[in-house]
């Protein structure tokens, strides 16, 4: 299913409030089914070198529909993905970017 933009600027929102929770300062990307960017936020202060990263974390996790974590288990040496963030113009294979099940809007 695709993610219209009042859903990615309510996963925004959830994503700041849980920083801001954890009390770090984040760069949050959505992206829809095509790992198109749907909505951005930076938060005050957060790091300018994150802005592409979470971008990047963001697309990595739709193109293989599993949190980034799991694909940097995957992509150790020896693994059956090792190298793959050398794919798909640099992939981030890090954790820190989770797929999200929308409910439908009705």
């Amino acid at each position: 299913m695709n993610i219209n933009l009042q859903q990615a600027e309510a996963a925004i929102q959830a994503a700041q409030q849980k920083a801001t929770e954890l009390g770090v300062k984040m760069n949050i990307a959505v992206v829809d089914a095509g790992a198109n960017l749907t909505a951005f936020a930076r938060m005050d202060g957060a790091w300018l070198g994150s802005l592409d990263i979470s971008i990047k974390k963001a697309k990595t996790a739709r193109f293989f529909d599993m949190n980034t974590g799991e694909i940097g288990k995957l992509s150790q040496p020896g693994g059956p993905l090792y190298n793959i963030e050398h794919s798909n113009n640099g992939l981030i294979t890090f954790p820190g970017a989770f797929l999200f099940a929308m409910v439908p809007m009705q």
